[in-house]
């Protein structure tokens, strides 16, 4: 008999894959969210019922409820599976659950792993080994977060907020970056660390840890083999002759160990795509698939939504949507932007992520946009978070040491100011965690209206 698994808070991103996983495993899925989202739309429309507000109605019947770590414990649907004896379980307790009995292959950093996440699953799954993988983000190659495949292996991003990837105990583990963020869970960066330095002694076979980044290449609690990679000269995965390639992104060569195996071509763009890459050849291969498999599948992998994604095109004015969200990503970012338009004025839109953040990484923040041209920094996007009125957008900029930074706080008048004053060839970068992508789809709109409006009076 099917279990029925009702999942609060269903449309983010970690519970929408755990929806799939366990829709596609064969369980009753139900869920609730209070909005409806693009998540939950495609959970709906795989046939997963989803109610939208939280009423205690939603949870008669279940076997078990999860969680989000969103979800407060007032939530009524909370409540009224405790007061009917149904297990409830937040998201991170239920991941070693999920992933018992698999081969797992867990990501983990403060950047780079859904990226990371994903590559690991397409180079598995292009070699033949039909992995499980839940990752942080939309894979444009598989078009959706998270699927349940019939191999031993389950490849999984491991979000270390609220410590949930501390109940993840994988075979093998990559480690992108140890970098202080989450200020709302970890106060300080030794706190961040130690979360870390638990996960790694988790690992039963191979941890890879990236050279480049001394907060990973710190680690010392691994009790798992390790296997380093990067730039870095004395990394085990090495790549050289890093050069741009026809298809945006880069060719490189690759080294294990001092030997060279072959030529590698990415089309993500940046060279921290370079180092990425490196730790899915490196994961795929302990997993089973050879360098020559793994290169040829990492030239088709087309990337994430909301990861350096191009959104359109009008008129030599190019619009990207980007995630970043902490000081280090925004700066590999707009580098990547430079890399791939040299010619281009980079526009930067940056809408700052959680009070706690905004507050901890203040000056990191107001240090990170000398590759673009133009910056505007909208208001905080609270998320989870009770409004700060001491914390906002301002604070960056009045800390700022750039010749053209603005801080609108409004999306729709951000949106008009970049209209206004654009100039190709140009491209419009918003660089979001909440919703400031949508002020690239209203520049986006107006050019398409310009253009079509030429045309016709044409």
């Amino acid at each position: 008999m099917r279990r029925r698994v009702h999942l609060v808070g269903i449309g983010g991103a970690g519970l929408s894959a755990i929806a799939r996983v366990l829709h596609e495993r064969g369980e009753q899925v139900t869920g609730s969210d209070q909005a409806v989202s693009a998540y939950s739309q495609a959970l709906e429309a795989s046939g997963i019922p989803v109610s939208y507000g939280h009423r205690a109605e939603n949870v008669a019947g279940a076997d078990l409820v999860v969680a989000s770590s969103a979800v407060p414990m007032q939530n009524p649907e909370v409540q009224a599976a405790e007061r009917s004896g149904i297990p409830v379980l937040r998201r991170n307790a239920f991941l070693g659950e999920l992933t018992a009995g698999s081969k797992t292959i867990a990501i983990a950093g403060t950047h780079g792993k859904t990226t990371t996440t994903g590559l690991i699953a397409w180079l598995l799954a292009s070699a033949g080994l039909d992995p499980t993988f839940i990752v942080g983000g939309i894979l444009e190659d598989f078009q959706t977060n998270a699927r349940a495949g019939k191999g031993p292996h389950f490849v999984i991003e491991a979000d270390e907020y609220d410590r949930a990837f501390l109940a993840l105990h994988p075979s093998i583990g990559v480690i992108t970056s140890v970098e202080h963020d989450h200020p709302d869970c970890y106060p300080t960066p030794a706190d961040f660390r130690q979360a870390f330095e638990i996960f790694a002694s988790q690992v039963s076979e191979l941890l890879l840890v990236c050279l480049d980044d001394p907060g990973s290449a710190a680690l010392t609690s691994a009790t798992a083999g390790r296997q380093t990679y990067g730039l870095h000269p004395e990394a085990d995965w090495r790549a050289e002759e890093i050069r741009a390639n026809a298809a945006g992104g880069l060719d490189f060569l690759v080294l294990r160990r001092g030997e060279l195996l072959g030529l590698a071509r990415t089309r993500l763009a940046g060279v921290h795509n370079v180092v990425n890459s490196l730790a899915a050849l490196a994961a795929a291969e302990a997993a089973g698939v050879s360098f020559a498999e793994g290169r040829r599948a990492l030239t088709e992998f087309h990337g994430t939504a909301r990861r350096f994604q191009e959104v359109g095109e009008v008129g030599g004015v190019r619009v990207i949507d980007d995630y970043a969200h902490h000081p280090t990503e925004i700066r590999a970012t707009l580098a990547a932007a430079r890399q791939r338009y040299p010619e281009a004025e980079i526009w930067a839109v940056f809408q700052p992520h959680t009070y706690s953040r905004t507050r901890a990484l203040l000056e990191g923040f107001a240090a990170s946009f000398g590759d673009a041209h133009h910056v505007i920094v909208t208001e905080v996007f609270a998320s989870r978070e009770t409004p700060d009125p001491a914390v906002s957008g301002r604070l960056i900029v009045e800390r700022m040491m750039h010749p053209d930074v603005q801080f609108i706080p409004g999306l729709a008048d951000a949106a008009e100011s970049v209209i206004h004053r654009l100039r190709p060839p140009a491209v419009v970068l918003t660089l979001s965690a909440g919703d400031a992508n949508e002020v690239g789809a209203r520049v986006l709109a107006r050019l398409q209206s310009k253009a079509g409006g030429m045309q016709d009076g044409a």
